[in-house]
């Protein structure tokens, strides 16, 4: 019970933060000027790794804890997904926010960061109705 009521909390969490990030966020780089975007971003992607790390951290821990305690094809769906909310994370959009820290971005690639986010926003939605489903069960 201790186990998935922490999983609950850091993947509500998550659902919370990637939707205010999809909504709030990054909808906002698009008015900001080049330079005062370049400026911005640096502090943003350091300020908010301090929020989305533990949480992502946090968040595989209890899901490889859930599997080790009991494989069920629910917690190995939930690894899945978690997996693939890192491998995007970090090899998708680490790249992205690297080239917007350099200059290298315009209105195209904010928009395309917009667009290529909406599939870590389902994935941790979903996660998180999984996880409710697992505490409501």
């Amino acid at each position: 019970m201790y186990i998935e009521l922490c999983r609950l909390l850091f993947d509500f969490g998550l659902l919370v933060l990637i939707w205010v990030v999809q909504l709030v966020v990054y909808p906002s780089f698009e008015a900001y000027s080049k330079d005062n975007l370049i400026k911005w971003h640096k502090k943003y992607v350091n300020r908010i790794a301090i929020v989305v790390m533990p949480l992502m951290v946090g968040q595989l821990s209890f899901v490889i804890v859930q599997v080790f305690k009991d494989i069920t094809i629910i917690h190995i769906i939930s690894l899945v997904l978690v997996s693939m909310t890192w491998a995007s994370t970090f090899l998708q959009f680490v790249p992205i926010h690297n080239d917007i820290s350099f200059g290298f971005a315009n209105k195209q690639a904010l928009r395309e960061l917009i667009k290529k986010n909406w599939l870590r926003t389902l994935l941790w939605t979903v996660i998180f109705c999984i996880s409710l489903y697992q505490w409501l069960s």
